[in-house]
């Protein structure tokens, strides 16, 4: 299975947070995985605003290692337009649930906006 590792997943794991270990086994596991490049912005901005650019970069070279990048091209972006008409998410949320369908993969999170949605492991379900 292609897993998406989603912004909140990579942020839950570093955090040490209450669903870390859960995060752990996808992070740490041998799936195909993948991240947006929207999920990169996210995290260069939450490590950076809460840490530095130094340690930012640091953290999206260690996504790099695990993960494919993949950009955001017409298809995944009118994917997004329509899962964003159904679903009522946020863009950024609508770009990387469209990146993990086009590559035939589920988005791991425990991010409320995406609890119940097909094609997402939602790891905050206890």
């Amino acid at each position: 299975m292609t897993v998406l590792l989603d912004s909140w997943t990579w942020i839950e794991y570093w955090k040490g947070g209450e669903f870390a270990k859960e995060a752990a086994k996808y992070i740490e596991g041998d799936e195909e995985s993948i991240v947006s490049a929207i999920n990169v912005t996210e995290i260069y901005f939450w490590v950076a605003r809460y840490y530095n650019q130094e340690k930012a970069n640091e953290k999206v070279g260690t996504i790099q290692k695990r993960c494919h990048v993949v950009g955001v091209g017409k298809e995944v972006a009118i994917r997004a337009a329509k899962i964003r008409l159904t679903n009522k998410l946020a863009i950024a949320d609508s770009l990387i649930l469209a990146t993990a369908r086009e590559a035939g993969g589920r988005v791991i999170t425990g991010d409320p906006d995406m609890k119940g949605l097909e094609d997402v492991v939602f790891l905050r379900s206890r």
